[in-house]
């Protein structure tokens, strides 16, 4: 049996979704400003990513602060920087001078 979980529950979560219907392309974060623990398996050959190796059970971070979900393969991974930007900005992210610059996987779908 599956349990139901509604996204209203995660507190510490933030959605936000931005699509260009001309160029049939689009993204949605999911912003986490207190950080969370996430988990990922990827399969197939190729996949458009970023930092997808933080979300391996063995990595070393034990939370993220955002995910971007994008289309449009290398192009919707410029989307990353503009999250980072947001997050460098409001001072979240792990230690160095770009905190951000971990801690945000990229998966383009």
């Amino acid at each position: 049996m599956m349990f139901e979980i509604p996204i209203t529950e995660f507190k510490n979560l933030k959605i936000g979704n931005m699509e260009n219907i001309d160029a049939g392309t689009g993204c949605t974060v999911f912003l986490f400003e207190k950080g969370a623990p996430a988990g990922l398996d990827v399969r197939g050959g190729g996949p458009a990513s970023e930092e997808s190796e933080l979300l391996k059970p063995m990595a070393a971070a034990e939370k993220i602060h955002a995910i971007v979900l994008s289309g449009g393969s290398a192009f919707g991974l410029e989307v990353s920087n503009g999250v980072r930007e947001y997050l460098e900005e409001r001072d979240i992210g792990f230690g160095g001078r770009h905190k951000s610059s971990s801690g945000l996987p990229i998966l383009s779908v």
